[in-house]
């Protein structure tokens, strides 16, 4: 079902508000590591490729990618991207814990930083399923 052309306004609304998290002066490195890590926990087939390039992009190496299900077993990831990595499956599976991670992230990032990357790890989470359940296998 080609979902973005039966909803252009409500699915162009949400590619708008992700180029404007992507545009609000957060590391867009961070931003795409969440995404992937988002997309990987939703099993987004697409979106998984497209963050990996992505981050492939931004210079991180292939090993360093290929361990992001792992990320809290591994040392490759530094403290704030383990702490946004953290946050990303906190939010996501509503984790009881999420208050002491909001505290930790307020040390390290502004109020509208923490808006901006939690916008960006729910709409992330919206997007995938949209494609998971409404676009055709790619």
């Amino acid at each position: 079902m080609n979902y973005k052309e039966i909803a252009k306004e409500t699915i162009g609304n949400l590619y708008r508000a992700h180029n404007s998290i992507r545009k609000s002066g957060i590391d867009q490195k961070l931003i795409a590591l969440v995404e992937l890590r988002v997309s990987q926990i939703n099993g987004c087939a697409y979106c998984c490729s497209y963050h990996a390039k992505e981050l492939s992009d931004f210079g991180f190496e292939q090993d360093v990618i290929n361990r992001l299900p792992g990320w809290n077993h591994t040392n490759v990831f530094n403290n704030q991207q383990k702490l946004v990595l953290e946050w990303a499956e906190a939010v996501i599976f509503n984790k009881d814990n999420w208050q002491d991670i909001k505290a930790k992230l307020k040390e390290q990032f502004s109020e509208r930083e923490i808006v901006e990357l939690t916008a960006s790890i729910t709409l992330m989470n919206t997007l995938n399923t949209l494609r998971i359940t409404l676009a055709d296998k790619d």
